[in-house]
């Protein structure tokens, strides 16, 4: 089994939540997940897509997403990531690849956030690889500034700074990604922390 980042003290994560900087409330992140399901029908509504959940942070973003998609499609996950619980990303992992085959498939890949955009292109890319006849991506926060590929979401739900956000999928140390807005770090804090999910 891989190793994982020292779990942190429960008392500290109710002290970050305490303290964190709310940056969108709960209405403001469905709101952009009902413009999302809106862009993601007129783009795929025809096409008997895949939607395939990236784990773990896409888990909530996906179940928020699925039942606003009003026509036939398919579901599975994969799980790979650059974090492994730590809080600055590595090398890309795979944990488990989708179970459907991805061959002539219209695939839409499901993640909480576009930070720097190496995982996601990369995923994107082995989507490719696997036989998917196109890909999409829908991510639910954009770090624009911290993009260091020009990798682009298909569908984006909302900006962020380039902060250490959690809450909706994005998690602190493992924790709070049940939170239902999205938080930040603050700013003397985040110095310490380094960067966050993505």
């Amino acid at each position: 089994m891989a190793s994982e980042s020292p779990r942190p003290d429960p008392a500290h994560v109710r002290e970050v939540a305490r303290r964190a900087e709310r940056l969108y409330s709960r209405e403001e992140v469905e709101a952009a997940y009902d413009r999302m399901a809106g862009e993601l029908t007129a783009l795929l509504a025809e096409r008997d897509p895949l939607v395939v959940a990236v784990m773990l942070g896409g888990l909530i973003p996906a179940g928020q997403l699925l039942p606003r998609l009003q026509f036939p499609l398919e579901v599975d996950y994969l799980h790979a990531t650059r974090y492994r619980g730590a809080t600055r990303g590595g090398e890309l992992a795979w944990i488990v690849e989708p179970r459907r085959s991805l061959a002539g498939r219209t695939v839409l890949l499901v993640d909480d956030i576009l930070d720097e955009g190496y995982t996601l292109a990369a995923l994107v890319e082995a989507c490719r690889e696997a036989g998917a006849a196109e890909v999409h991506t829908a991510v639910l926060l954009d770090k624009a500034e911290a993009r260091k590929n020009g990798f682009q979401a298909t569908v984006v739900g909302l900006p962020v700074a380039d902060r250490y956000v959690f809450g909706c999928g994005m998690d602190y140390r493992g924790y709070l990604r049940n939170l239902p807005g999205i938080y930040a770090l603050p700013p003397e804090e985040e110095v310490e922390e380094g960067g966050g999910e993505g």
